[in-house]
């Protein structure tokens, strides 16, 4: 048999799990210390650096 499943209680629950996700990753964006947002940012400061030293000129 199938399972009925009320589409709007459906609805709801999916939006409450894609805002609890939103707010796990702003979390872990906004709660880390200083010293290791600062090391991540120049972490990608770098490798776009190293990925813009390897364009070629037209």
């Amino acid at each position: 048999m199938t399972r009925i499943i009320n589409l709007r209680q459906a609805r709801k629950q999916r939006a409450r799990d894609e805002r609890r996700a939103e707010g796990d990753n702003n979390a872990a964006r906004f709660g880390e210390a200083k010293p290791l947002r600062d090391a991540r940012k120049a972490e990608a400061e770098r490798v776009e650096r190293k990925h813009d030293a390897h364009r070629r000129d037209d």
